[in-house]
């Protein structure tokens, strides 16, 4: 009787011990365990802690689409610090970039003797179109973007965009993605970054 009781008092702490394990597996992890957005994750995300230009609700800077992404940046924002937060953030391998908006933009001439840009700024103008590409040099995003900008009187400039920063209103960028990741880099028979293409056969 005694060695009975003992058995069935061991049977029914090992099926203790294994209900109290199946439920500790099953548990979520605590937050804390979790693990925190790394910083250019929180650069493309938090958009209202940087900049007081966003709406007082917590609004993201871009959305994913059927093609790649959708970024909405607001006055003030870098274009290309946020658009190279974001494809590090997102892990973007390669895309095609499209964009309207308000801005101050400064554009670039190649000269091929010196091998540099001739800047010229242009602040408060309406930038038509922009396109370009999005690749990766030496482990960091590299963009490469052309456009046309307009100003009040309906003149029009356009070039190489070497910086840019959105104006009074919003710059709308198309992030059309790609899975090859592709890589810039100098050619020496010009000196100027070249966008490398992959056979993916």
């Amino acid at each position: 009787m005694i060695l009975r009781t003992t058995l069935r008092a061991r049977h029914a702490l090992t099926m203790l011990a294994a209900g109290t394990a199946l439920a500790a597996a099953l548990m979520p992890a605590p937050a804390a365990a979790q693990q925190a957005p790394s910083a250019e994750c929180k650069a493309a995300l938090d958009a209202r802690a940087q900049n007081a230009n966003y709406p007082r609700d917590s609004v993201p800077r871009y959305i994913k689409t059927p093609t790649g992404y959708l970024l909405v940046l607001r006055m003030g924002d870098n274009v290309f610090e946020q658009i190279e937060a974001f494809a590090i953030c997102e892990k973007v391998p390669s895309a095609s970039l499209s964009a309207i908006g308000f801005a101050n933009v400064t554009f670039g001439f190649w000269d091929a003797e010196k091998k540099q840009f001739n800047p010229r700024t242009f602040r408060n103008v309406e930038m038509a179109s922009i396109v370009g590409s999005l690749a990766w040099k030496e482990g960091k995003p590299s963009i490469h973007a052309h456009g046309v900008a307009g100003d009040s009187r309906f003149d029009t400039y356009g070039g190489h965009i070497l910086s840019m920063e959105v104006g009074t209103g919003s710059l709308e960028v198309t992030v059309t993605t790609y899975p090859q990741q592709l890589e810039r880099g100098i050619d020496p028979k010009i000196g100027a970054n070249v966008l490398g293409l992959r056979d993916s056969h």
